[in-house]
């Protein structure tokens, strides 16, 4: 198993802890000015490229929260997009699978370190016998090849006929040794918090979670997307503008990977959740075993506009760990039909960073990675 620098990862732990206990921070009065302007930059480049509808949310522990929301949830006649309005996370729901793991293991209701087939019987006769543990599920690092089947999740196939076929597939690694980014294996987590428990992966999300941090708008899965109209709906480029196209249930079908909703207003809770602001709902052990980094993931280094900064790229328990610059920053990004999104955590900075999207827009790479440079910028005084 691959780490960080040791020193690097103790100090983040360390900051996350000061964040959390009773020192009196005085609010930064510059801050206000410093995300006001970035939401303005947002603004404008969005709108150059014709995007339909946007929600910013900005969170430091000193400061107020910032939300800023954008553009129509529907084009052309929609409704403006407000701090409540839904949108699909995507693959940033797997934050949210990985956080409610660790807080299990974290109190002794889930072991990490068991084999899948003590869980799901169908596993003790595979390939994988007794190898393949949680945490590997959970770090992308069962030893399958990248996106295993998710083509299948885009077909009439139900779940766990999906899980079926991945019963057959010849690992190319033993699980822990190669990285593989998986959306079908990732939500097997849903069926051993089920066994574990005897509670349901949604029961826990919403009774432990969404409830107890007054996440008003989030929710798993179609139905409770479409419940009312203030929910964003995906757009999809043409020759010449973007055009509104129907919401698809197929992502649904892995609902700790991709099936999260929420709004800007709940995404601000959630990145203070992660900065340690709610340690009653998510511990510090928790926050601990999440980000540990339990899998090296070599090619993220070589990302277009990060690669240059990146010196250190790992994935903990549903979030991407980077060393980005000299700093430690806690990461996952979301892509389904119609919608993009971005999830930033400076852990040293006690900082927070959510954009998303209802369009299928490559312009949230270069906003994100704006937001990054800005931001060591204004706390190190010096060009990133």
């Amino acid at each position: 198993m691959k780490y960080l620098n040791p020193l690097l990862y103790c100090f983040a732990a360390v900051c996350l802890l000061f964040s959390t206990v009773g020192f009196a921070a005085k609010a930064d009065p510059d801050w206000d000015a410093f995300v006001k302007k970035y939401g303005r930059y947002v603004e404008k480049k969005l709108k150059s490229k014709g995007i339909p509808g946007a929600a910013l949310s900005i969170v430091n522990t000193k400061n107020r929260d910032y939300i800023h929301t954008m553009g129509l949830t529907k084009v052309p006649n929609g409704r403006k997009v407000n701090a409540h309005t839904r949108f699909r996370l995507a693959s940033v729901s797997k934050t949210f699978a990985g956080s409610l793991a660790a807080q299990l293991a974290a109190e002794g209701l889930l072991k990490l370190d068991s084999p899948i087939s003590e869980y799901i019987p169908d596993f003790k006769n595979t390939n994988y016998k007794n190898d393949l543990k949680v945490f590997h599920i959970l770090s992308h690092s069962s030893g399958l090849v990248p996106n295993a089947y998710d083509n299948l999740i885009e077909s009439p196939m139900s779940y766990p006929d999906i899980v079926q076929q991945l019963l057959n597939v010849e690992p190319i690694c033993k699980p822990g040794r190669c990285y593989g980014y998986q959306n079908v294996m990732f939500s097997l987590i849903n069926e051993v918090i089920l066994k574990s428990t005897d509670r349901s992966y949604t029961s826990w999300l919403t009774d432990t979670i969404f409830s107890p941090l007054k996440m008003a708008d989030a929710s798993l899965g179609y139905d409770a997307m479409v419940k009312d109209r203030n929910y964003a709906l995906p757009h999809v480029r043409g020759k010449k503008r973007w055009y509104s196209t129907k919401l698809k249930k197929n992502y649904y079908k892995v609902g700790p990977a991709a099936g999260i909703n929420a709004s800007a207003s709940d995404m601000a809770i959630w990145l203070k959740a992660q900065l340690g602001q709610y340690p009653e709902v998510l511990s510090l052990d928790a926050l601990a075993i999440q980000t540990r980094p339990y899998t090296l993931t070599k090619k993220e280094r070589y990302r277009r506009v990060w690669k240059k900064h990146l010196e250190g790229t790992f994935y903990g328990l549903g979030w991407r760990i980077y060393n980005y610059a000299d700093e430690i920053l806690y990461y996952h990004s979301g892509w389904v039909q119609g919608y993009r999104s971005d999830l930033v955590v400076f852990p040293h900075l006690n900082v927070g960073f959510s954009l998303i999207i209802n369009a299928e827009t490559g312009a949230i790479n270069e906003l994100t990675t704006e937001f990054i440079n800005r931001l060591l910028e204004y706390k190190r005084g010096q060009k990133i």
